[in-house]
């Protein structure tokens, strides 16, 4: 049987633009909440000759997505899945991103760890989000109870958002949701190779997409400009990754996270630095 390509948020700029890659070798099955968008990336699909199976599917909701992973598994064997699903500050209240973002990393996880064979591979999408907070903002010590019990880890996420202004939460929210899915790509590392399975994230900078772009005016939007690369990145440039990271060239690559930001980090690390050395001279 073809082997399986799972692609949730397929209908997105990245899930899609990884879907024309991945569907070169691969059936491919794309999971998204809008049908409008999955008809609309299925047809384009169509259009290049790959046979793409949708499925609608909310990440947050377990069932579904073991649904979504059974209807894969019918399909012939599983070879990876690329979880681009999830939300930008603009979207919504603290508690939905939260809870699309790291819950919904968690049902896709387990779900995809329940059921694949040795040598498939799973890439989650972080963001350089994820590299900003300092260590002291980060409540990583209940980040297991993701796992574990659902409704304790939200809570304590929603005392860790607490501290800023409700204005800010959904931001704080998104930084710390994609610290999640960071950390939890690490920890689950010698788990999954227990299955011989790989797990992989991704950190993006600012993405030309239409979720990419309801950040344009402010948060990782604004730095663009600032950056090493001065201009926002592409959804294939991020594709071309995301579907290196689960094929078999990549086969030693696990429990890590890659940095793709055109150099936003760097620059604000460096700025940083160079004005605390000018700080202790001037001083």
């Amino acid at each position: 049987m073809e082997p399986v390509s799972v692609i949730t948020g397929g209908a997105g700029g990245m899930g899609l633009a990884t879907a024309k890659l991945l569907g070169r070798q691969h059936r491919i099955v794309l999971c998204d909440v809008r049908d409008d968008r999955l008809d609309a990336a299925t047809a384009a699909l169509d259009d290049l000759g790959i046979t793409a199976t949708a499925v609608h599917c909310d990440v947050t909701d377990a069932d579904a997505v073991a649904a979504l992973l059974k209807t894969a598994t019918d399909l012939g064997p599983i070879a990876s899945v690329v979880h681009t699903a999830g939300v930008s500050p603009s979207m919504g209240d603290a508690d939905y991103v939260m809870t699309t973002n790291a819950i919904g990393t968690v049902n896709v996880n387990e779900a995809f760890f329940g059921v694949a064979g040795e040598g498939a591979a799973i890439v989650n999408v972080a963001s350089m989000a994820a590299h900003m907070l300092p260590d002291s903002l980060i409540p990583s010590g209940h980040f297991p109870l993701a796992v574990a019990d659902r409704d304790a880890f939200l809570a304590e996420m929603a005392t860790a958002c607490s501290i800023a202004p409700e204005e800010a939460r959904s931001g704080l929210a998104y930084a710390l949701s994609k610290s999640f899915v960071k950390w939890y790509s690490a920890a689950q590392a010698e788990r999954f190779n227990g299955r011989g399975l790989r797990i992989v994230s991704v950190s993006p900078g600012s993405v030309d997409t239409e979720m990419g772009r309801l950040e344009e005016k402010a948060g990782a939007g604004a730095m663009v400009t600032d950056a090493a690369v001065p201009r926002w990145g592409t959804a294939e440039e991020m594709a071309e990754l995301l579907a290196f990271c689960v094929s078999d060239r990549a086969g030693y690559l696990t429990g890590t996270d890659i940095l793709n930001d055109g150099g936003v980090i760097a620059s604000m690390t460096e700025r940083a630095r160079r004005n605390a050395a000018f700080g202790q001279v001037s001083t």
